[in-house]
């Protein structure tokens, strides 16, 4: 077999590979994107903001710093006709920004932020501000203690990680060596 019909022959198998897994990414996209999974509140915390009792769910406990979860903020007379903001202070951003409380995705009733993670170890505050028929409020939720991350350090997981991905590369690399298309024949195949 000539290198060149190697070469077509590999370059054949890699199309057929990548429309397999196409198809099936394409067959199961449909079905995943349907089934939501509800919010579990495993945890809770009770805020005061202003005139606004609220209630902090969480979605996973304790917290730990790079693991995610999801947040509920449920004032106690619902969010319909209120706006608020929320502040995450954690050790490593004192001067956080305040972001809008919006709807969370999965449990449309209530606030929330679907699938967070919180970066780094150490004492967290949610400050939230808000604006509702009983005029604005500020509160805060102190003394939230984010354990370390679980698991092996950050480094060590993607190194591991990579490790197929090379073996893919040394691979292709030793067959493109093999077969080096292009690559002029032999004085000796020629006649024959």
């Amino acid at each position: 077999m000539t290198g060149r019909a190697v070469a077509a022959r590999l370059r054949t198998g890699a199309v057929a590979l990548l429309a397999a897994v196409g198809l099936t990414a394409a067959a199961t996209a449909p079905a995943a994107a349907e089934e939501y999974q509800p919010v579990e509140t495993v945890h809770t915390e009770r805020v005061q903001v202003g005139p606004y009792g609220m209630t902090v769910g969480f979605s996973t406990w304790p917290l730990h710093a790079m693991r995610s979860l999801d947040f509920t903020f449920t004032p106690d007379d619902g969010i319909a006709g209120k706006s608020g903001t929320l502040t995450a202070i954690g050790p490593d951003n004192p001067g956080a920004r305040p972001q809008p409380l919006a709807r969370h995705p999965r449990k449309r009733d209530v606030w929330g932020l679907d699938v967070r993670a919180l970066p780094v170890e150490g004492q967290w505050t949610f400050r939230f501000t808000i604006d509702g028929p009983a005029g604005p409020g500020v509160g805060e939720l102190t003394g939230l203690t984010v354990l370390a991350q679980p698991g092996p350090p950050m480094a060590v997981s993607w190194s591991i990680s990579t490790l197929p991905l090379l073996g893919l590369v040394a691979f292709l690399v030793v067959a493109w060596r093999r077969v080096r298309p292009g690559r002029a024949p032999a004085a000796g195949a020629a006649s024959g």
